[in-house]
């Protein structure tokens, strides 16, 4: 709790902002999701919830080490 007192208000979190920036990639591009279907003619592969959660947990991994500074 200490820590919290000292960060001014406004202030936010390296883990907060690695969630803003992979929910933002992952609406923007379908991260995780799959590929496509062409043109409305074939149906997108249906991924299982598991795999895309894991696609997402790495990609707030890679997030978070990017606000980090770290590659």
């Amino acid at each position: 709790m200490e820590e919290m007192g000292s960060i001014a208000l406004g202030a936010r979190r390296n883990e907060d902002i690695a969630l803003d920036l992979m929910k933002f990639i992952a609406v923007t591009t379908g991260y995780g999701r799959g590929a496509a279907g062409g043109a409305g003619f074939q149906d997108a592969p249906t991924i299982k919830a598991e795999d895309y959660a894991a696609h997402l947990l790495e990609l707030y991994g890679r997030c978070l080490a990017a606000v980090h500074g770290k590659k």
